[in-house]
């Protein structure tokens, strides 16, 4: 596939006046790529090309960006650029800046900005909104579209500061990175034009910088620091991908020159090809040809091998046998740079598992240092245990998925005379969580809505979604009121746990009076339920109750705001308990909004968002408003109450009488 032009504008406008007099240049290039997968690499080439164009330009800070300033440039642009490709799919608007910061002390920045064009991102101001948001892609690759991604994990560790701004319709993730080397003596003027044109041309050809290599540093103290640093970034880290691209840039260029990574297809059996996760390069020109080589012969592995290193040959160009030297005059060289070398390979294990393979080049040399293959072992050892823990998430994740699906409606049904807006957000623990919700008809012309909390998450907060969903339906359905359909399940909550007590009794006997923990708890739930029925002249007339759930909250069109029900016990606590319902009547135009303790509770420091009657005060706002829009404008409001993204399910329905 061929490489996508590239259009760059750049504009030189006058600086501010920094102290002592001097004046320092805004730079800004800018560029538009398509939303394709090959973007990423094309927006790597254009933040090199404007960082050697503003070199040539004399720029003080552009000739003392240093090699580290101008590689961390090409990563975070290379990770945004990737996340809003995969998650967006819109043209993306790039934009790199060097800004003059003024102040006593002279000191510059690089800014840059990846805008999508996705028409159903949420507005949020135009304030940056600083911290990771759900949807950042994996480093490097392009993971599947339908993972979320964490990327920005990455871009967060190499700028000094970074956010999100949201405008209508549009986007903009941007990263502030610091120029280090503002300061540095100017070089004298006979040999500055000289200067200015090297910068630039090691800027655009990064690999000439990366040559040299001190293995002396892999000491006593050097390898432990090393495999310190990479121990801290793999753990924790839940996408296999993710974790095959930070191990890429860990190992290039420090310990080679080039890496690949293959990672097993797990459940795939044994003729199941493993798949190749992650390509590496130290002269990025040279990571398409080198993925193709390896894709064309695939690395194989002898069946015995273990976790040490085995000496593999050189891979080939396409088209070229490896290590033959003297190709004929215009034809490629059997790798890219032109030079041979030596290539070793390491199994990925753990739990005795084997879960991939790293194959790690170094060009021009007849091996690899004892002492640096030792190190990559030791490595690839914490690499498997990463891969190992990420592929665990994903199971229990993929397992929690399948299980939610199956325990909430497949779709809810239509109430005439009302419209009605669900939101509901999992908290992205890897567990099932404990909302759920349910709207269905009901013989005599009646429709009935559940919102519910089980207390927990995880296996113990499914069983009683999976027991009350059907429950609530039956007994609904049966013609029981309100009041007496929560009477009933409260009676069969605390029946089934009485059985829970007495199984765990039982286990705890045959166990020779050892007792037992296996996570059984009592079935408690909160549970908003509710009937309606469609009224002659317009509107509904509601019944409600509620069971240690947050208030249903009742908005009028002229703004007023008062809860719906009376607070009452939760349910699977008390025996003898009769829960009461309350009736009123939603008239053309009100709003009647439903939410889990997901959207009361949500925390910002030690202040919850329904303080103060916080919700009560955000659903004022909301007179006038349809049901989807009263339901958006509350989930932002949600979400924008703290930086960090909820750590609790989101639920809240709203129902709008026509």
């Amino acid at each position: 596939m061929a490489p996508i032009p590239l259009q760059r504008d750049t504009v030189q406008r006058p600086g501010t006046t920094r102290a002592g007099g001097a004046h320092g240049p805004r730079l800004a290039s800018r560029t538009s790529l398509p939303g394709i997968p090959l973007a990423p690499s094309a927006a790597r080439r254009f933040v090199r090309a404007a960082l050697a164009e503003w070199t040539g330009l004399g720029v003080p800070a552009a000739v003392g960006f240093s090699d580290r300033l101008a590689d961390d440039a090409v990563t975070v642009t290379n990770e945004l650029v990737t996340n809003a490709v995969v998650h967006a799919g819109t043209t993306v608007d790039l934009v790199l800046r060097l800004e003059d910061e003024g102040g006593d002390e002279p000191s510059a920045a690089l800014v840059l900005e990846v805008t999508d064009h996705h028409p159903a991102r949420p507005v949020s101001g135009d304030e940056p909104e600083p911290g990771p948001e759900p949807d950042a892609a994996v480093a490097g690759e392009l993971p599947d579209p339908a993972e979320y991604g964490r990327g920005l994990q990455l871009v967060a560790t190499l700028a000094d500061s970074w956010g999100i701004t949201y405008r209508t319709g549009l986007k903009t993730v941007w990263a502030r990175l610091p120029v280090d080397d503002w300061s540095a003596p100017p070089t004298p003027p006979d040999g500055e034009a000289l200067r200015r044109g090297l910068r630039a041309a090691e800027i655009l050809a990064p690999a000439a910088r990366r040559t040299e290599r001190d293995d002396a540093v892999w000491d006593s103290r050097g390898a432990p620091a090393f495999l310190a640093e990479a121990s801290d970034l793999l753990a924790g880290q839940l996408d296999e991908d993710l974790v095959a691209a930070i191990a890429g840039q860990l190992l290039v260029p420090r310990l080679a020159d080039w890496c690949a990574i293959w990672l097993e297809t797990e459940g795939g059996g044994p003729a199941a090809e493993p798949r190749l996760a992650r390509v590496w390069h130290s002269d990025e020109t040279g990571s398409e040809p080198l993925r193709t080589a390896l894709e064309r012969a695939p690395l194989s592995l002898p069946a015995g091998a273990g976790s040490g290193p085995v000496a593999v040959p050189w891979p080939a160009h396409p088209g070229h046998p490896a290590g033959q030297p003297g190709e004929a005059e215009g034809t490629a060289p059997p790798h890219p740079g032109g030079r041979d070398g030596a290539a070793l390979a390491f199994r990925i294990t753990a739990g005795g598992r084997a879960l991939g393979t790293v194959l790690v080049g170094r060009e021009g040399v007849t091996q690899v240092p004892e002492t640096v293959a030792s190190l990559i072992e030791d490595f690839v050892r914490r690499l498997g245990l990463a891969v190992g823990a990420a592929r665990a998430y994903t199971r229990q994740a993929t397992i929690s998925r399948i299980l939610q699906r199956g325990l909430l409606p497949s779709k809810v049904a239509d109430i005439p005379g009302v419209t009605s807006s669900l939101v509901y957000e999992p908290s992205d623990d890897g567990v099932v969580g404990g909302d759920f919700y349910d709207i269905f008809p009901c013989p005599g012309d009646r429709w009935c809505f559940v919102l519910g909390d089980v207390q927990g998450s995880g296996p113990e907060a499914a069983v009683v979604t999976g027991l009350a969903r059907p429950w609530l339906r039956l007994l609904s359905r049966e013609g029981f009121g309100v009041g007496e359909v929560l009477d009933r399940l409260n009676r069969l909550l605390l029946d089934d746990a009485m059985e829970a007590a007495e199984a765990a009794a039982l286990m705890v006997a045959a166990a020779g009076g050892q007792q037992l923990h296996d996570g059984t708890q009592s079935r408690f739930l909160s549970l908003l339920y509710g009937e309606v029925v469609p009224l002659p002249d317009g509107g509904v007339r509601c019944t409600v109750a509620s069971a240690g759930h947050p208030l249903p909250l009742l908005l009028r069109p002229d703004g007023s705001v008062r809860p719906a029900a009376e607070p009452q016990v939760l349910l699977g606590v008390v025996e003898d308990v009769a829960y009461e319902s309350q009736v009123f009547d939603l008239a053309p135009g009100d709003t009647l909004l439903c939410v889990t303790d997901g959207v009361t509770e949500r925390r910002s420091g030690p202040l919850m968002f329904d303080d103060g009657d916080g919700l009560a005060r955000v659903l004022a706002g909301c007179a006038g408003l349809p049901a989807e829009a009263t339901a958006e404008k509350i989930r932002r409001a949600v979400h924008e109450f703290a930086e960090q993204p909820p750590d609790d399910d989101v639920a809240l329905l709203v129902l709008h009488a026509d």
